[in-house]
């Protein structure tokens, strides 16, 4: 399972048409916005989490399938508590330090083509760098690592 932060109807609305682009330009499978908060654990189905802001620090690009083009999500005190209270609630030990991002493109993607992606990002919607949201509701979902195409993604 993993527990993402969906950001509420008119953010995700926007980040969908950007991906949908995205995806016809690079390829790759089409998923729902969220930012990972907790992922690829096991656990029950009972979640909480109180409401935060969010606010877009960078369009960036990664080393990895799930990272490939990504907004960084500004680590404030209240996001980063977010994550480190769930992966608690959940008993989650992080392997690496808690990077609040919201995916727009996954993908195996030569370092050329990521940053084409990630500049054509900013050429689709200039003013995502600096967007702010409220997170009110996490979502749980069933993610096997494993299934690249997706399918196997359910929503608990």
């Amino acid at each position: 399972y993993s527990v993402w932060a969906l950001p509420p109807p008119e953010v995700s609305d926007r980040i969908k048409a950007l991906t949908a682009t995205l995806r016809s330009e690079f390829g790759g499978p089409q998923f729902d916005p969220h930012i990972t908060v907790v992922g690829a654990i096991r656990l029950t189905r009972e979640s909480a989490l109180s409401p935060y802001a969010a606010r877009v620090a960078a369009v960036a690009r990664g080393g990895f399938f799930y990272q490939c083009v990504y907004l960084l999500i500004e680590p404030t005190p209240e996001v980063l508590e977010a994550g480190a209270h769930c992966s608690k609630h959940f008993g989650y030990e992080a392997p690496t330090p808690y990077m609040p991002h919201l995916s727009l493109l996954y993908g195996d993607l030569t370092e050329e083509e990521k940053e084409k992606a990630r500049k054509r990002v900013e050429e689709l919607d200039a003013g995502l760098v600096g967007l702010a949201f409220k997170v009110s509701s996490i979502g749980l979902f069933k993610t096997d690592t494993e299934d690249k195409s997706l399918k196997s993604w359910e929503k608990i």
